[in-house]
């Protein structure tokens, strides 16, 4: 162990402590206790170049404890990550900085996942190992193996004890992932005091059921010992690898090293001085770093872009070799690729018979899949229900990586953080599904989808009571609610065939955010007036009134939409002028003009009825005070979905009477 690399691993404790205490806020904890080991994959182990932080082959790292991103931040500086300086570093925590509490995908250069929520970054590193396996099925060749590259995820604690790891693991050791490295900084520290109050399992017993390699290191400082451990973590050829590394949280400063405190508080001033004397550091200011560990990482730096030199010159011949295959990864990454669906006729072609939007979305995926190579996902074991199989595409597994069908088990929450990894890795275009009442499992981790802006999208079926017998266990009332009230994050309930195709539509050429489509299990009609220009405007006069001013207005989504237009053929009977508005996506029709808005829901028609099966929370904004709704009021009951509907109101007859009551 040279005097260069202690000292640089002591600037990244240095660097993290400072950064904490100039914020007076932020986890030292972590950083102190982790330093070592950060350093030691970082500078000999892991392929990255900050000259091109976008690298395809770049390994992944994730820190799964965001509390300490204090160490990260360090760790970008010192390598040159987009000039990340120390004066970034002395803004830690503050408005606009680009270092904000925890770390932030697309938000500074080098993040690779927003984390924060403990164990979420644990479940994404499984989705980036997935990706990698994938694409390496389906690129490498004899010679060539230009997808070739690790996952590690660095977490603690609390990240084993959130039952996320435990779901994405499983899944990870049954699929042989063998390119992800969990590093687990493993210090018997919580918040509330040492671990054994509450978290006294054996963890590598643990991993090791999963189907994991597990490896101990007994001292968190030793670097030889920590990168014998990730050496032999690659050598396995066929698991994946559980290094647990025993660290004292806080480590060098005598006050508060092994100690609670150290978790998630300032060390204090006199903490810091006596941090600095501990480790040799007194003769420096705060935030200033010597020359010559600078320049060490500037030449481990100048080292890995010859790495990816060496790479890109692979990828050269590779794509002299197999000029077919080039073209093929030119359209994997490829964000804009679905874009010219818009003018394909047999993209937007449909059967003109009752169908079930869950069984239209089934046949969208499997148009989708041949217009676009790298679309890839599946289901927390609902394919069946949910319709979202691939057809002749082959299921992704240990054996066979090139399949295109994930399973990701009874796991909707690690499925929707995988998702975000597959996401975030690049080069794919994924879906997860389940049913829509399990968004609720989803929703942690599709709030993470929104904040990042990634594109994936969620196949959410079996939208309402039309669930039936399964009954109110199943049956989702306040959940469209939950998805409309997250920012960044479209939800789209479809009426028919057009407007389930439009939302696949919006789906595959979003850039920047989630989409969900929420899908019947019961047969639908094909609606006349339905139209995909509207649907991906999120709303749109579906039937209109003969007046230019109707006497009211119905407003409905999915199923609902059929029940609107019915009661306006049963009102115009009576002499009531009725317009008919579809609102397949609250979320778009908001971001739509004001001009436009106004087309569809004059200002003037204060008589308008909302009608959905689900609760009324959120419709207030286009129902008014003068308003009535035909929703939801509690939960549903366990029947035959046409008794069901008869039930709860959700009748031609009370649409009817909701809108005479608002004349």
């Amino acid at each position: 162990m040279s005097n260069i690399d202690i000292k640089s691993v002591n600037a990244i404790r240095i660097l993290s402590a400072d950064t904490v205490q100039k914020a007076n806020s932020g986890h030292p904890g972590l950083p102190l206790g982790s330093a070592a080991m950060a350093y030691e994959l970082w500078a000999k182990h892991m392929n990255h170049n900050p000259a091109n932080p976008k690298w395809e082959n770049r390994d992944r790292f994730v820190l799964s404890g965001g509390h300490g991103s204090a160490l990260l931040y360090s760790l970008l500086h010192l390598f040159g990550y987009g000039n990340l300086s120390v004066e970034d570093l002395a803004q830690f925590r503050q408005l606009d900085s680009l270092t904000p509490g925890h770390p932030e995908y697309k938000h500074t250069v080098g993040i690779e996942a927003t984390t924060g929520p403990l164990g979420a970054g644990m479940a994404m590193a499984v989705g980036m190992a997935m990706a990698e396996a994938h694409l390496a099925a389906k690129f490498n060749k004899d010679n060539y193996p230009i997808v070739d590259h690790y996952t590690f995820v660095l977490g603690g604690d609390g990240c084993m004890m959130e039952g996320i790891s435990s779901e994405a693991f499983s899944l990870a050791g049954t699929l042989g992932l063998n390119k992800l490295i969990v590093l687990y900084d493993s210090n018997k520290i919580s918040i509330e005091g040492d671990t054994d109050i509450a978290f006294r399992e054996n963890v590598e017993k643990r991993f090791e059921a999963f189907g994991f390699q597990t490896l101990v290191v007994e001292d968190g400082n030793d670097l030889i010992a920590i990168g014998k451990a990730i050496e032999e973590a690659k050598a396995d050829k066929t698991r994946p690898t559980l290094i647990t590394v025993k660290t004292k949280i806080g480590h060098g400063c005598p006050a508060k090293e092994g100690k609670a405190s150290a978790h998630g508080e300032p060390l204090g001033a006199d903490n810091v001085k006596a941090l600095r004397e501990n480790l040799a550091w007194e003769s420096h200011e705060p935030f200033e770093v010597a020359e010559d560990v600078y320049d060490n990482f500037k030449a481990i730096a100048k080292k890995n872009a010859d790495v990816e030199a060496e790479w890109a010159q692979l990828f050269a011949d590779y794509a002299k070799a197999f000029p077919e295959m080039k073209e093929l990864w030119d359209q994997y990454h490829n964000e804009n690729i679905a874009k010219d669906l818009i003018q394909k006729e047999e993209f937007w072609a449909f059967d003109n018979k009752p169908e079930a939007t869950r069984n239209l979305s089934g046949m969208v995926i499997n148009r989708l899949k041949d217009y676009i190579p790298g679309f890839i996902g599946g289901s927390a074991d609902l394919a069946p229900s949910t319709k979202t199989y691939m057809n002749g595409e082959g299921d992704f597994s240990v054996d066979d990586y090139a399949g295109r069908n994930l399973h990701f088990g009874v796991r909707e929450l690690a499925m929707a953080a995988i998702g975000n990894g597959l996401a975030l890795h690049g080069g794919l275009r994924a879906y997860v599904s389940t049913f829509f009442v399990f968004s609720d499992y989803v929703k942690p981790m599709a709030r993470l989808s929104a904040l990042m802006g990634l594109p994936l999208t969620y196949v959410l079926t079996h939208d309402s009571i039309g669930v039936g017998e399964d009954g109110p266990t199943h049956e989702p009332i306040e959940q469209l609610a939950m998805l409309r009230a997250m920012p960044n994050f479209v939800a789209y309930r479809p009426a028919d065939a057009t407007e389930t195709i439009a939302a696949w539509y919006h789906a595959v050429t979003s850039l920047d955010h989630p989409t969900a489509l929420v899908l019947t299990r019961q047969n639908l009609p094909q609606l006349a007036g339905s139209n995909k220009e509207g649907t991906l405007k999120g709303g749109y006069v579906i039937e209109d009134s003969i007046k230019e001013v109707p006497d009211a207005i119905i407003l409905a989504t999915g199923s609902e939409v059929e029940l609107g237009i019915n009661a306006k053929a049963e009102l115009a009977k009576e002499g009531i002028d009725v317009r008919v508005v579809s609102l397949p996506s609250i979320d778009v029709f908001e971001q739509q003009s004001a001009e436009y808005k106004e087309s569809v829901l004059p200002k003037a028609v204060r008589a308008r009825v909302a009608v959905e099966a689900a609760i009324d929370f959120g419709w207030g904004n286009y129902v008014g005070l003068d308003g009535a709704y035909v929703t939801m009021k509690g939960f549903g009951a366990s029947a035959p979905a046409d008794q069901l509907f008869k039930k709860f109101g959700f009748t031609t007859e009370n649409v009817v009477k909701a809108v005479k009551s608002v004349l």
